[in-house]
């Protein structure tokens, strides 16, 4: 027994002495945190420092790298005992959400919460991650005995630098303008950050927006990583505006109603401990403003939709604060003040989560199991049609629900449900077509995701207020009250295609067709689309088929054939081949309504004056998404560019005041006439309505009573001031779902139905152009879901 506690006692001597060899982030990096701006590699190199002189408390986990090659990195601490059966403990915290593969019973008793603590997903909010290094220094610190009694029954996971990218463009841009000294003085140029500022990643992708969607190589890696330990706690950090406090839990209405009971109360037992400490400093916060938990797709509604606490906490002095800034109340607010904010609620965060952590592993295995019992909504199941046309949009579907574990299989029978073209509820019968059954363990995240209208209960959100999937994707699909099922399983079929001597027909049916269709066209392969449908060798074809034929490729001899098979084999699209321009129903190949085309020049606007996040998803769209090549032009170069060059032009949102310049304008106009194309997006389309481009806006009911001189005065323009912030929400639309009628006729609805599901985000109509096409029209009562003023 004495050898026992000998040795017992030795080992601790032992781990004390590694973890005495850990410096402080003030050792190591040379200056005290937030004296300077940390560069992403210093914050790398000392969390790696950690791990490898605390490894009995800590390990580091590359969880992928930035578009730019930044590591991402995981830091997990937590006691010795605890660090030995880390990978217990995952496994057993993914039993308690009944997601584990072994399906054995887990430990409810004396098993640690996992608190998670994300920090910098918008670049230039920078003050978290220097609080990051704060926050591992707390928890290793020999000296600091509060936090390994937390760490007894809690393992914090710290995400250092969810926007490495980011970070650096701000810091690196920061460093390289400020002078010896810091200047508080707002017109300062280091207050005045440039075009595409650090918010962002590398594709000028607002991260925080993507955590359901991951459509960025960070969401994606870090989502994964996530769902594969389900945390009881997730903080997510950022800064507001300058004149702002300090914003924490609990959050403001709207609340979407998956939001249990237990997950409310605890926001304020948190927000209430982190209370106590700024109380005790002094410092101003505020509560339940502003920062709603309704989108799915942030830092905190993710995960509380996943059953942990997820909380936004907001530092004032983003973006401007600089290293120093003097705000409106004549104060100086510090990058050390910012980081030594969010450093305190960091560990009132690990804090609050010991003490309470039996409690939230009871009710975190509640949710669950509420989940698998009963499931959460008033639907029990969602039927997506398996249509062989919608097959690659159904495709991107099932990955999408891949990437979230959400469950789903096939199934055949008849139901009935909420349709969600038509509005109604309606009998249905499906034969083989993907069920989301909505009894599972992500219940909460099928019924955010798939209810065809989310209840909201206050108008005064923070972000878009409808993303239904069905709408999203454009899917004939069925929201139904019954649990029907859908047992068989969905393998995904490899391609590979067959042989032709004489050519090849494409389907035009979504995204992958449109990579192939590029990549054809990008190695001089001329193409050729039908402008009617038509029939051949037993096959229908619709508008816009894609036609590959010797005619005009006799350049590339024999290897034709094998260069498109092999483009569509490697994009997994499928190719029909053909022995004969002479069809059975429809127009020859011949035909002159069989259009050749060649690969299309496009051009992008962007830099000073263009909305960097509309420029941004554009440029990933045209990069990452379709594998197109597109070449960006700078706003202030517009002038002197030769559009000549290009056959198509993307206006972004943005300020465009080069259609103010007389010759700016008549130099566009004569591009667009000589054959140019525009694609004008959100306040792009404003602009060319006020140069007069052939765009009209369209009058409201409101205008056209102004201009009646008859109108009795009112009393309606009286106001409150306390109303003064829902003032504006009846002329707001934050982003609701329309149903656009589409004249699928024309070139630019080739291979969608007579109808497309947009997001409008703003509340501008326009009058119908008179010298052309309106291929998209939305009609009176067309708004489908979300919240319109």
């Amino acid at each position: 027994m004495i050898r026992k506690i000998f040795v017992t006692n030795l080992l601790l001597l032992f781990a004390v002495a590694l973890i005495a060899q850990v410096k402080s982030p003030e050792e190591f990096l040379g200056y005290k945190v937030g004296s300077r701006y940390t560069p992403h590699f210093k914050i790398v190199n000392y969390f790696q420092h950690v791990a490898a002189n605390a490894t009995a408390s800590v390990k580091i986990q590359q969880y992928g790298e930035t578009n730019e090659g930044r590591p991402l990195l995981l830091t997990f601490i937590s006691t010795p005992e605890n660090m030995k059966n880390l990978e217990q403990i995952r496994l057993n915290n993914l039993r308690l959400a009944n997601l584990a593969n072994d399906k054995a019973a887990p430990n409810e008793e004396s098993v640690p919460a996992i608190v998670w603590l994300s920090y910098n997903v918008h670049g230039n909010e920078t003050s978290s991650s220097e609080a990051a290094l704060m926050t591992i220094w707390a928890l290793v610190d020999p000296s600091n005995t509060k936090t390994k009694e937390w760490l007894k029954n809690t393992v914090v996971i710290i995400d250092p630098c969810i926007n490495p990218d980011g970070r650096d463009r701000y810091v690196n841009w920061f460093n390289s303008v400020v002078g010896k000294n810091a200047n508080p003085q707002l017109i300062s140029r280091e207050h005045r950050e440039p075009w595409p500022g650090g918010r962002s990643n590398h594709y000028n992708f607002d991260l925080n927006r993507d955590w359901a969607w991951q459509t960025q190589i960070e969401s994606r890696r870090r989502v994964k990583v996530y769902n594969e330990w389900m945390p009881q706690i997730h903080v997510d950090y950022h800064e507001q505006g300058l004149n702002q406090p300090y914003y924490f839990a609990p959050a403001v209405q709207p609340y979407h109603d998956v939001i249990t009971s237990w997950q409310r109360e605890f926001q304020s037992t948190i927000g209430k401990n982190h209370a106590k400490y700024f109380d005790a400093k002094g410092w101003l916060f505020f509560t339940k403003e502003v920062f709603d938990l309704y989108y799915p797709s942030y830092g905190d509604t993710y995960p509380t939709y996943n059953g942990a606490i997820g909380m936004t906490y907001e530092q004032g002095g983003g973006g401007a604060g600089g290293a120093a800034v003097i705000n409106d109340e004549g104060d100086t607010l510090t990058l050390f003040d910012r980081a030594n904010h969010h450093f305190t609620t960091s560990l009132s965060t690990i804090e609050i989560s010991s003490i309470n952590a039996g409690k939230l592993i009871k009710e975190f295995r509640k949710f669950f199991n509420d989940a698998v019992s009963t499931g959460i909504g008033e639907y029990k199941s969602y039927v997506i049609k398996n249509n062989p046309k919608d097959k690659e949009r159904v495709e991107s579907l099932l990955e999408l629900l891949n990437k979230n574990g959400i469950q789903y299989g096939t199934g055949s029978g008849t139901g009935k449900g909420y349709n969600y073209n038509s509005g109604k509820e309606e009998s249905f019968s499906f034969s083989n077509d993907i069920v989301i059954n909505a009894v599972q363990p992500r219940s909460a995240m099928v019924k955010v995701l798939f209810e065809p209208k989310a209840k909201l209960v206050d108008s005064a959100t923070y972000d878009i207020t409808a993303w239904a999937l069905p709408y999203a994707y454009g899917l004939e699909a069925f929201a139904s009250k019954e649990k029907l099922t859908g047992s068989g399983s969905i393998n995904k079929v490899t391609v590979n295609n067959a042989e032709t001597t004489y050519g090849y027909v494409i389907p035009w049916n979504g995204l992958q067709t449109v990579k192939t269709v590029g990549q054809l066209l990008q190695k001089g392969i001329l193409l050729r689309y039908a402008e009617n449908p038509f029939e051949v060798n037993g096959n229908k074809f619709e508008r816009g088929a894609v036609i590959v034929l010797k005619t005009a490729n006799k350049f590339f001899g024999d290897n034709l054939w094998s260069e498109v098979k092999k483009i569509a084999n490697n994009n997994n699209t499928l190719l029909y081949p053909v022995s004969t321009g002479f069809v059975d129903k429809g127009k020859d190949f011949g035909s002159g309504s069989v259009h050749p085309f060649k690969a299309p020049k496009v051009a992008l606007l962007t830099g000073e004056g263009i909305g960097s996040l509309g420029a941004g998803e554009i440029w990933h769209f045209f990069e990452q998404q379709i594998d197109y090549p597109i070449t960006l032009i700078n706003l202030t170069d517009i002038n002197r560019a030769d559009l000549s060059d290009f056959d198509v032009l993307i206006m972004p949102d943005g300020n465009y005041r080069f259609l103010s310049d007389k010759d700016g304008a008549e130099k566009f106009k004569d591009w667009i006439n000589k054959g140019g194309r525009v694609i004008a997006i959100e306040g792009a389309v404003g602009a060319l309505a006020k140069a007069e481009f052939g765009i009209k806006l369209k009058k409201t009911d409101t205008d056209e009573k102004k201009d009646d001189k008859k109108e009795k005065v009112s009393y309606d323009v009286l106001r409150k001031f306390e109303d003064r912030e829902r003032d504006g929400i009846p002329n707001m639309t934050p982003g609701s779902i329309y149903k656009v009628e589409m004249d699928n006729s024309h070139p630019l609805a080739f291979g969608y139905p007579n109808y497309y599901y947009t997001l409008k985000m703003d509340d501008n109509v326009y009058e119908f152009i008179k010298d052309g096409w309106n291929v998209g029209v939305i009609k009176k009562d067309n708004q489908v879901a979300g919240f319109v003023g």
